[in-house]
């Protein structure tokens, strides 16, 4: 899974626990391992959600400071409406 290089330090530290993608198909699975950078992140879910439905705690496990800049952040595979489905994937990291 790739990250902004900005958001990268905050995934390894486990600040960034969340993240919402733009995608026609899941491009992660359940168990599955990712290298970031040095490390190695672990999925432990993936489900789709409208972006509307997005809560607010998850925003912050995003690292994003508001729904606005998730919106732009996810928007560079298409533009993101409210009732557009983003695939939430949640992860932690791994030795």
């Amino acid at each position: 899974m790739e990250f902004s290089r900005e958001l990268r330090s905050s995934v390894l530290s486990g600040d960034i626990t969340v993240s919402f993608r733009l995608w026609q198909r899941p491009q992660v699975k359940v168990g599955g391992r990712y290298r970031v950078g040095d490390a190695r992140i672990e999925v432990d879910s993936v489900e789709m959600i409208p972006f509307a439905l997005i809560e607010e705690s998850d925003i912050r496990r995003t690292g994003e400071v508001d729904r606005q800049s998730l919106r732009q952040r996810a928007a560079h595979a298409g533009p993101i409406h409210d009732e557009t489905l983003l695939y939430r994937i949640e992860f932690h990291v791994v030795a």
